[in-house]
């Protein structure tokens, strides 16, 4: 699953890029995972907003609530129709777009899996399409909506992001619902993309197998 991403970039550029008039006092997470920070940018009134959120949505099965267990996190979306989003896509105001410069894919085997980094080419920070909304639970958070992969993810993971352009910003924000659902079955070409594979465990927190520079630090809510 796309359950790890990064941000390399201090928010003043993130904000430029994504047309927020002001960069907010915010720190940018070093990775983002499930249930910890991440940034979004979404629309409030008639300007955009950069966000630090919760990645995930709280979900509470009924089981799970009769065994008083707390709500798991569900950050990606994959099945619009689902009665989790099904309301929810169709509005405008939840959508949100999500800053990123590299997502991982696990690699190897089970147990010794390495983190093998993705990016777009010829753009050195782009876009995943999210949604986001304030829950009782969780207070705000937001999640990712994924695709079938391209040929350069398919090895390692059935599921991508769906990645937009600059140009594609205003269309996801503010489009019908049927450009949601043509953004989530368009193909990312996947010569686009660009592969760095890594010895990093999957688990060990390395960016990219370089050291966290001092103006990155990890956003805390």
């Amino acid at each position: 699953m796309c359950n790890l991403y990064t941000v390399r970039k201090l928010a003043a550029e993130v904000a430029a890029h994504f047309g927020v008039d002001e960069a907010p006092l915010i720190d940018v997470p070093i990775e983002t995972t499930p249930r910890t920070p991440g940034l979004i940018v979404r629309e409030q009134g008639v300007r955009r907003v950069l966000q630090a959120l919760s990645w995930g949505f709280p979900r509470l099965s009924r089981d799970a609530q009769l065994k008083g267990e707390e709500p798991s996190p569900v950050n990606l979306v994959a099945n619009l129709t689902s009665p989790m989003w099904d309301q929810l896509v169709v509005d405008p105001r939840y959508r949100c777009l999500i800053p990123v410069t590299h997502f991982a894919e696990p690699a190897g085997e089970p147990g010794s899996k390495t983190r093998t980094w993705f990016s777009v080419a010829d753009k050195p920070i782009f876009a995943w399409a999210g949604f986001c909304r304030n829950t009782p639970e969780w207070g705000p958070v937001y999640a990712a909506m994924t695709t079938d992969s391209n040929a350069a993810v398919m090895p390692l993971n059935e599921r991508m992001p769906v990645l937009l352009a600059p140009n594609e910003y205003e269309r996801w924000l503010r489009g019908p619902i049927q450009d949601v659902i043509g953004f989530q079955f368009r193909p990312f070409p996947a010569e686009r993309l660009t592969i760095l594979e890594t010895k990093d465990r999957w688990r060990s927190g390395r960016v990219l197998g370089f050291a966290p520079a001092p103006d990155l630090q990890m956003a805390l809510l």
